[in-house]
């Protein structure tokens, strides 16, 4: 190797930029750190500020596990989640593809009213949402937690996006070997499109699994809270024990984090192709 390639290698401001990119890095790690941290420590270590602790313990979590409501919490939030992202695979899939491949008076004027709801924030939506679910008799159940997410505007514009750069030609095709509309996007559309599937399903179970303000707003049973309700709920009883937040909050924290280090390299295909197709 060439001192000229060495000198262009270890450049000053490239690590410069790597220094900083590194700082960066722990600086957002610190508070997830110190969340872990804090649950390996006793209440009476609770306001150590040391990263490790001087006697770590898994007593916190041993009661978190073992107190039935956490469960119950952390599984009413998967199963939401999982329900209300295979939704929005499916409707939001079928949704783009109707835009994408099929022409009909309208097409456009729909396109542009399902991507006007997206200048529209949340907040403004809740009251809506919430005389919807009065009107329906959806209070206090899952289907009145789910039902605001089953379809995303966000979902139908990247399917739509994805799907257009699907070559007519295969369509057309499946079409003379007598495959019905349903089979051609099931069969042959999807498949080619799966890195936006991807893309959309891990955001949308993310998304739901984090949500916090529609379920506290639309439920009043303990049994009903998700997992981020039912921790803001520990904050709020008469003796508040900061080791078991930071437990319940670190163990709602491990399956977005496995989700992350599992599936990182679809999270950034979809990202970057969803940039490029935008």
């Amino acid at each position: 190797m060439t001192g000229s390639s060495l000198t262009h290698r270890f450049a000053p401001g490239r690590v410069i930029a790597w220094l900083l990119l590194l700082a960066g890095g722990l600086l957002m790690l610190t508070p997830l750190l110190f969340m872990f941290s804090t649950s390996l420590k006793d209440s009476a270590d609770i306001y150590d500020l040391r990263l490790i602790p001087a006697a770590p313990t898994l007593d916190n979590y041993k009661t978190v596990l073992s107190d039935g409501r956490f469960l119950r919490w952390f599984w009413n939030s998967l199963a939401i989640a999982t329900i209300v992202t295979l939704s929005n695979v499916f409707f939001d899939s079928l949704v783009g593809y109707t835009l994408a491949k099929f022409q009909f008076r309208g097409r456009y004027l729909v396109f542009l009213a399902i991507l006007s709801t997206l200048m529209i924030p949340t907040e403004m939506l809740v009251i809506p949402w919430y005389v919807m679910a009065k009107n329906f008799g959806w209070l206090d159940s899952y289907w009145g937690i789910m039902f605001p997410g089953m379809m995303t505007a966000f979902g139908t514009f990247l399917m739509k996006q994805f799907f257009e750069t699907v070559p007519n030609d295969f369509l057309e095709a499946a079409r003379v070997d007598g495959l019905n509309e349903f089979a051609i996007f099931w069969r042959i559309a999807l498949p080619l499109v799966t890195p936006a599937l991807s893309a959309l399903a891990i955001f949308t179970f993310l998304s739901n699994w984090t949500a916090f303000i529609w379920p506290l707003i639309v439920t009043t049973s303990k049994e009903l809270y998700t997992l981020p309700v039912g921790l803001a709920s520990f904050a709020v009883e008469s003796q508040i024990q900061w080791e078991l937040i930071m437990t319940g909050a670190a163990l709602a924290t491990i399956p977005t984090l496995a989700v992350f280090l599992l599936l990182q390299r679809y999270i950034v295909r979809g990202v970057v192709l969803a940039g490029l197709k935008g």
